[in-house]
């Protein structure tokens, strides 16, 4: 027997087992009235008023349904509702620009566009053929409650379900088409390796346009536990949630953890969640000490994921394994800064070039539109990351060395700026580095660190450098340093180092050398 796996598995199921519990807590302090609090019973009910709003107006199985939005509970209904009637959910990331927005929905060939209440003037010269603001008007403009909606007409767990763009961190974003198939799989090996169960509290701290929230939503629902809604990431905000709700779980950036590590600086008393709350991380990798700070300080579970999009994301998965509990608290922080084991039915391997490559039921259908790019990224049967990494010969983990373009090739050396980046980072006047190449007329590039120094600190160039030296090989230590207020990233947490490279490389044609 073979029966098609849909989004619609997950709401099906919390629908039947658990229609009478809290499904979702709507974000209390957003620009629109929040979403009354939803058993899953009600989640249904209004899941099905936005298909039937979609019916009546006109808007086919196939099209495209734009969401420019906040985390908030109607962005988590849109979720489930577009793509459970055949119909493709665009989650668009809400900090772009809005010529970037316009992109998104224009390549995407988006017929409706849905936008949160702040972003409405920001956004207002970005039009669809249906466009509204997501509101309590938008409830009782487009959603038709008590109208039943047309079914999805042939259920197809190949059919793609979101086009989720990726982040820009080297061109123009790409429409990552995700079929059913994809999120299904994804949803079930992520809650089998978050040990995720009906009584947990899930608390979404990571925006749910990115990877659909990596999928969260789906298992999380499709278990029965509850999900929080928070709008946007204070640390502080984090931890009285987590103290008010009995969260047990999140996922996020390290920028996420390391907010909540500064304001639990100032919390009052016992750090809530300490010995049940469950963390993970994914990116960026982060630097050993701020895994170790979350066990010391905060006295939370840290786990590290790596993924891309175009992989639902899950492809690896970290946790401190039995036969490593007794070792040093700092040691364990080390493991857990690779990427991870991969996660059940993903197979790696690393190119000649240094490349991983994967394979799994996760990895994504295609490029929206984008064939060329496509047959690039699968070519040989196996999905191209971009990235560069080893896979340790011992225990499988995987541990990723640089994005492929970010090495830096000094002196005919390799140097990974993320072992660069680490080795400041333990630096205690360290807040945020960024490691880059620069051209160099002996070596042809050189190290330069870009560094944000922590509140109230002081630290010299030399000092920087020095560090460097006296912990790595000294080819690997910068040979500038720069100092500045902060350092741009994505929604995602990524730093975009093609853009922080430009200046220097400016005129030359390249940015290798």
């Amino acid at each position: 027997m073979r029966i098609p796996m849909t989004v619609a598995d997950f709401l099906d199921r919390a629908e039947l087992g658990f229609a009478s519990s809290t499904g979702v807590i709507d974000e209390p302090d957003q620009p629109a009235p929040p979403v009354p609090d939803a058993t899953y019973g009600q989640l249904g009910v209004r899941v099905r008023a936005w298909q039937a709003g979609l019916d009546a107006i006109g808007v086919g199985e196939g099209e495209r349904v734009a969401v420019v939005s906040h985390n908030s509970a109607r962005m988590l209904e849109l979720l489930f509702a577009v793509p459970m009637s055949g119909r493709v959910c665009v989650p668009v990331n809400f900090r772009l620009k809005p010529d970037e927005v316009e992109y998104v929905v224009h390549q995407s060939g988006a017929s409706v566009l849905l936008v949160d209440p702040e972003l409405d003037e920001s956004l207002s010269g970005v039009k669809a053929r249906h466009r509204f603001v997501l509101s309590e008007q938008t409830d009782k403009e487009l959603m038709r409650f008590g109208v039943e909606p047309r079914p999805w007409s042939r259920p197809d767990e190949d059919a793609t379900a979101t086009i989720n763009y990726t982040s820009g961190t080297t061109a123009r974003p790409k429409g990552v088409q995700l079929t059913h198939r994809n999120i299904w799989v994804n949803g079930l090996t992520f809650g089998l390796h978050t040990r995720a169960w009906e009584r947990d509290v899930y608390l979404h701290t990571l925006p749910m346009f990115h990877c659909n929230g990596w999928g969260m939503p789906f298992v999380m629902a499709g278990l029965g536990a509850r999900q929080v809604v928070l709008r946007k990431v204070d640390g502080a905000e984090i931890l009285r949630r987590v103290d008010a709700h009995g969260v047990t779980l999140m996922c996020g950036a390290p920028a996420v953890w390391n907010a909540v590590l500064d304001a639990a600086a100032d919390w009052e008393g016992e750090i809530p969640g300490r010995d049940r709350v469950r963390i993970v991380c994914a990116g960026a990798p982060p630097p050993s000490r701020t895994i170790q700070r979350v066990g010391d300080e905060l006295g939370w579970e840290f786990t590290q994921i790596y993924g891309l999009t175009e992989t639902s994301p899950l492809l690896t998965f970290n946790r401190t394994r039995p036969a490593d509990a007794g070792l040093p608290a700092e040691e364990r922080a080390h493991k857990l800064s690779r990427a991870g084991l991969p996660a059940l039915g993903v197979k790696l391997r690393v190119a000649d070039s240094g490349e991983v490559l994967a394979r799994s039921n996760v990895v994504l259908d295609g490029y929206w539109e984008k064939p060329d790019e496509t047959e690039a990224a699968l070519e040989g049967g196996w999905f191209h990351t971009g990235d560069g990494g080893i896979i340790d010969p011992d225990d499988g983990h995987l541990t990723i060395s640089d994005r492929k373009k970010d090495v830096i090739i000094t002196g005919g050396e390799n140097v990974s700026s993320i072992e660069v980046e680490d080795t400041i980072f333990s630096h205690p006047a360290v807040a945020e580095v960024a490691v880059i190449g620069v051209p160099d007329e002996k070596w042809g590039e050189t190290i330069k660190a870009l560094v944000v120094l922590a509140e109230g600190a002081t630290a010299q160039e030399a000092d920087i450098i020095a560090h460097c030296k006296q912990r790595m090989a000294g080819y690997k230590a910068p040979t500038s340093v720069e100092f500045r207020d902060a350092i741009p990233r994505t929604a995602t947490g990524k730093i975009q180092k093609f853009k922080l490279r430009e200046p220097y490389w400016s005129g030359t044609g390249r940015q290798v050398n």
